[in-house]
């Protein structure tokens, strides 16, 4: 590839500012360019039925979103293939942060620079580009390609939606920019799944009409104090699964398969130190292996939090209330699948080594297809960084990896839906 074979990739930044449906009109234009057949899905996402996954519904957007499927018609005979990619990126914030132009593509120093250009506009264009590298080589693969640009963001379930409309494969890739900084070397194959809760904790303010409540704090049922009965219950429950719950390739990474995270509180009101707070709510995560069914681990986590409820006088007779705010199962693809051999050929062909297995990335929208509709999925991406949704700026992407990420891609096409047809 040339620079200028990044055109589209930079024609999707420079569409940032007009929005998603710009940016999704540009894509159904090229890929009709390139003889696909081409649909506008418009759905919601609640009503996108959905197994093993839930969220609150105030965590999930209302307004109508819209999918682009573009399908590439095989010879026949081959198996089929989905790729997937999400247009959608994070509301566009803190521009004064940025050194570099947020919506010009620009490249310096072996990087092309936009907003949401790693997550997910690289991603989308790569199935673009892919598409044009098979299509200028003269092959027809034997089975149907399918592209599928997708929202994702905020539980937009944009790749859910399209197979619950009945575009469905024998495989499926997701094309996202590695997050773990090494790109094109790995094949993200594991998805752990994860649990997102809060517990609110109810106490008791004292019998007084003084504003100050210090003098009074004995006569009080102070929630904060209550915190940390609730907090060790839930990190000995992960200590507890940690010894437990076992899957050998993630706790080759990490040295183990499952994690409990506390990571938020609030409790009062910053400033009013002299008052007892009526309630106080802890947030946090539980994470683990696929093969662990959603509803078992929030049975497990609830059993732990009762049981921590009974051992203290307050909590007995006030239990904490569990509130679930979202819930993803995890997947997997074997590294004798048929997929990933596949895949990794692909990878090897274009890296000139063997791409390793990326264990470690939660609740990644490879779950999706496989969860959902039993398709074996794996990601691929190339390096990119300083993502807009970590609070980072001059988000970028690797242009010798993006252009290994099309030639990947377009491999991956004709090894899997081939043979090709000969010109």
């Amino acid at each position: 590839m040339t620079d200028t074979d990044l055109a589209f990739l930079q024609d999707l930044i420079h569409l940032q500012p007009q929005g998603e449906e710009a940016v999704q009109a540009h894509v159904a234009a090229e890929f009709t360019a390139l003889g696909c057949t081409v649909e506008t899905l418009r759905y919601q996402p609640a009503e996108v039925p959905m197994r093993d996954e839930f969220a609150d519904s105030d965590a999930i957007a209302t307004e109508e979103r819209a999918a682009i499927i573009a399908r590439f018609a095989g010879t026949g005979g081959g198996r089929s293939l989905i790729f997937f990619a999400h247009p959608d990126g994070e509301p566009v914030r803190g521009l004064e942060r940025w050194t570099q132009p947020p919506f010009e593509g620009a490249i310096a120093n072996g990087r092309l620079y936009g907003w949401g250009v790693s997550d997910d506009l690289a991603g989308v264009a790569i199935m673009v580009d892919a598409m044009r590298a098979v299509a200028a080589s003269g092959q027809r693969p034997r089975g149907d390609v399918i592209f599928a640009s997708t929202p994702s963001k905020r539980h937009a379930r944009g790749v859910a939606a399209v197979l619950h409309h009945g575009h469905l494969a024998d495989a499926a890739v997701y094309l996202h920019p590695a997050e773990s900084g090494v790109g094109m070397r790995e094949v993200k194959a594991i998805c752990g799944g994860q649990l997102y809760f809060t517990i609110e904790i109810t106490g008791r303010m004292p019998d007084t009409t003084e504003p100050g409540h210090a003098a009074f704090a004995h006569l009080a049922a102070n929630p904060l104090d209550k915190v940390p009965v609730v907090q060790a219950a839930l990190l000995a429950l992960g200590e507890a699964r940690a010894a437990r719950v076992r899957h050998p390739r993630i706790e080759a990474a990490i040295g183990r398969a499952g994690n409990v995270l506390v990571s938020y509180a609030r409790c009062g009101e910053f400033g009013r130190f002299g008052r007892v707070s009526p309630t106080c709510t802890i947030g946090g995560t539980i994470s683990f292996p696929p093969g662990e069914r959603l509803a078992d681990v929030q049975a497990e986590l609830a059993a732990a939090l009762d049981a921590a409820a009974a051992s203290d006088p307050w909590l007995r007779d006030h239990p904490p209330a569990l509130t679930w705010v979202s819930g993803v199962t995890g997947a997997e693809v074997a590294e004798d699948h048929p997929l990933f051999a596949v895949v990794s050929a692909a990878v090897s062909a274009t890296m000139g080594a063997a791409p390793f297995v990326n264990a470690l990335h939660t609740a990644s929208d490879i779950r999706v297809p496989n969860v959902q509709r039993g398709i074996p999925t794996v990601g691929l991406g190339p390096l990119g960084g300083d993502l807009s949704q970590n609070g980072a700026v001059d988000e970028w992407v690797d242009v010798a990896d993006y252009r290994r990420a099309v030639d990947v891609a377009a491999a991956v096409i004709l090894g899997w839906c081939g043979p090709p047809t000969p010109p």
